[in-house]
């Protein structure tokens, strides 16, 4: 056993370890004193029943994560890596296949032992968990044809991008890194544009907005903001879920609002309004485009950092196999680098949090209805039982949003702009 197979005990362990700890001051910071800004909104009863959620949900995660990490331990200490990757070369040889086809033999059967494993338990939390608290409304059909359509989409498209960051990796050398991370970028830009006009509507269907007074509102408000709409849809959400939302996609010609039939079903005019002027302010105050070079440049260090360690013998040697490879070495460096991963997006979920404020700001600054929009945060947070006080520590390393309650005191404190 060498230093770099200790290390990688240290992290999936430690990792754990972390996730736990984390997880039980979450639940240790709940209260059954119910917050007096929610007073009104809540009975005892369902304030428990949003409490029993959580809990639910934390003690099957962690009941998750105790079982797959210790699974992956074992699964290395034996080698399961090493027989994985002989099967892949000794199909891949019998078939005449090269080096980017072995590669993709070999994640494609992790990824499909991976799918297996966790099937059950995205079962489990699916119609037992969700149902049980009145959120799933998936039947058993749609159920099959997501994972059909998403094991679809990665084979089309995930596969062809993996074929080529393994040929350039395998074509390249010192270089590259540099290569791969202007191919996915330019990936992930077209994805931007694509994804919401022919990959989302392969699982929802999308409607524009009928007209009306909701419809005359938003782009009354559009238009005093100088905000161009491509177009605001409403998206059948309630096919899977009693959660609403609101988002805002694309670039360009494929811009676009979408709203859940939920949010809508449960939200008044001036609550959506209030809620897309939040939106928009993501928009205008370019948070999005900063969000993304922001990505951009956390993937160019990832993937300098990754070129460094390329046919790393040692690294090899920990994972107990028998030949070193660019597939495998794309895979094994993502384990050693995910706890500076989980450092550099501390910056990251600081931004999105801050930016939640920004965008709260700018809609008390341009829609005048604060109150508007803490009624619409206040009912999302009771339709979804969210949790009301979560750990400082949690929402430090994980929440990309403010806490509901910080975010209602800030409403409550903005001035609007004359």
């Amino acid at each position: 056993m060498n230093n770099y197979e200790i290390l990688v005990y240290i992290i999936l362990l430690g990792g754990l370890a972390l996730n736990t700890l984390i997880e039980k001051l979450n639940l240790k910071n709940l209260s059954d004193v119910l917050p007096k800004e929610f007073e009104g909104w809540y009975d005892q009863e369902k304030y428990k029943r949003s409490q029993s959620y959580l809990k639910e949900n934390v003690r099957f995660g962690l009941l998750t994560s105790f079982i797959f990490v210790p699974m992956l331990v074992v699964f290395i200490y034996f080698g399961g890596f090493n027989y994985v990757d002989r099967f892949a070369r000794g199909f891949a040889h019998d078939f005449g296949l090269g080096q980017v086809q072995i590669g993709l033999i070999f994640i494609g059967i992790l990824a499909a032992l991976s799918w297996l494993i966790h099937l059950p338990f995205n079962i489990y939390g699916t119609f037992v968990i969700e149902e049980k608290y009145g959120f799933n409304k998936m039947t058993a059909k749609t159920f099959v044809f997501d994972e059909l359509k998403s094991l679809f989409l990665g084979i089309v498209i995930g596969g062809p991008v993996l074929a080529a960051v393994f040929w350039f990796f395998e074509k390249f050398e010192n270089l590259a890194w540099l290569y791969v991370w202007l191919f996915l970028f330019a990936v992930q830009m077209f994805m931007l544009y694509i994804a919401p006009v022919t990959i989302m509507p392969l699982f929802n269907k999308f409607r524009p907005l009928d007209d009306g007074e909701l419809k005359n509102k938003i782009n009354e408000f559009a238009h005093a903001q100088n905000f161009k709409l491509q177009g605001i849809f409403v998206m059948d959400g309630s096919r899977r879920s009693t959660k609403a939302n609101a988002y805002f996609t694309g670039f360009g010609r494929f811009r676009r609002i979408v709203l859940f039939d939920t949010l809508i079903a449960k939200q008044n005019v001036d609550e959506l309004v209030a809620v897309l002027a939040h939106e928009i302010g993501h928009y205008k105050m370019h948070h999005i485009p900063r969000q993304l070079v922001l990505s951009v440049l956390s993937l160019g260090l990832t993937l300098f950092i990754m070129g460094q360690f390329i046919y790393n013998q040692n690294i090899f040697l920990a994972f107990k196999m028998d030949y070193t490879s660019v597939y495998a070495s794309l895979l094994f460096f993502g384990i050693f680098y995910s706890p500076i991963s989980s450092l550099i997006s501390l910056y990251s979920l600081y931004l999105s949090r801050k930016y939640e404020f920004e965008a709260d700001k700018y809609a008390v600054d341009t829609f005048k209805k604060a109150d508007s929009l803490i009624t619409a945060l206040k009912k999302l947070s009771v339709d979804s039982l969210s949790n009301l006080t979560p750990h400082p520590l949690k929402v430090f390393l994980e929440y990309t949003h403010p806490p509901i309650l910080q975010r209602i005191e800030r409403l409550k404190g903005y001035v609007p702009s004359q």
